[in-house]
């Protein structure tokens, strides 16, 4: 029911691209430059400056996203509201995932949900929790879930489910490292982290400064995107690393990994539903109320 010409509109001023607001809307781009010409021509403003292949927003086009922004959300709440009055789950839900969340607890919850909820548009966006938190106060998503420990004043953290860091080595290792080790021991041990920006690293940042132990003393290898990229490594290094232990359920079962206590250093953390102050409402609601219900069998 919403202008489509505005949803255009959107697409290429958060790209900055006819080419990917095309793609991404699957229009031709002779149709996504129809509509931006109307636009234009309708309020009388150019809304991008065109830089060679390059283009930018218009201090119009920056006012015209502002409220293209509210508009396009209030569209999506009258959607679902009048939708509801009929006792039907109707509308278009965006979820975003720190990596950790996307790779090893959603696909389940999210297939139970596709299944209760089956005339709902679900999608994922994969990242890091800074990514994610980023991506929702850019309005690319309605939901996040993230698993860092830092907060931002302008978004709201609900929990959702706990979670632990443990030191794992490859089975077939030449490293010699006990079963347990003390916090002390971290320096002289290399190891493969994941990035900046990824809850994980903040969480273990967190226990290291708890027992007085500086990050730049470790002896980082490689830092490292995601945690499947860190297991794999780990087969070909020497090395240790630190991920969730829901990423390696499977691993530990098999004997491909070990865990090395770290005595008297816990590295627990929480998941958290992230959503932007005073947006709390509609289809976002829904699933959090259903991961909610569901947070015993991750």
């Amino acid at each position: 029911m919403s202008d489509f010409r505005l949803k255009v509109f959107q697409s290429v001023a958060k790209n900055l691209s006819f080419t990917k607001a095309s793609q991404e809307l699957f229009v031709s781009q002779p149709a996504i430059t129809k509509h931006i010409q109307e636009l234009e021509s309708h309020y009388q403003v150019r809304l991008f400056e065109r830089q060679g292949n390059r283009i930018s927003l218009t201090d119009a086009g920056r006012l015209l996203l502002n409220h293209c922004e509210r508009i396009m959300e209030d569209y999506k709440r009258l959607d679902y509201e009048m939708h509801l009055l009929h006792g039907e789950y109707i509308g278009e839900l965006r979820l975003g995932a720190s990596t950790t969340i996307a790779q090893y607890v959603l696909p389940p919850l999210l297939a139970n949900f596709i299944s209760r909820f089956p005339q709902v548009n679900l999608s994922l966006l994969n990242g890091n929790s800074r990514h994610i938190e980023t991506a929702l106060q850019e309005h690319r998503i309605d939901l996040g879930l993230v698993e860092g420990i830092f907060r931002l004043p302008n978004l709201k953290y609900t929990p959702f489910l706990q979670d632990e860091l443990v030191a794992v080595i490859h089975c077939k290792s030449k490293l010699s490292v006990e079963d347990e080790i003390a916090p002390d021991d971290l320096p002289q041990i290399p190891l493969v982290l994941r990035e900046r920006g990824s809850g994980t690293l903040d969480v273990f940042e967190r226990a290291l400064s708890e027992h007085g132990l500086k990050f730049s003393s470790l002896n980082v290898l490689m830092y490292l995107g995601s945690t499947e990229s860190i297991k794999l490594f780990l087969e070909h290094a020497n090395c240790m690393g630190i991920v969730s232990v829901r990423s390696v359920c499977k691993e530990l079962a098999a004997g491909h990994l070990r865990i090395v206590e770290i005595k008297g250093m816990p590295m627990r953390r929480e998941f958290n539903f992230v959503q932007l102050q005073g947006q709390e409402s509609g289809l976002s609601q829904v699933f959090m109320r259903f991961a909610a219900h569901h947070t015993k069998n991750l």
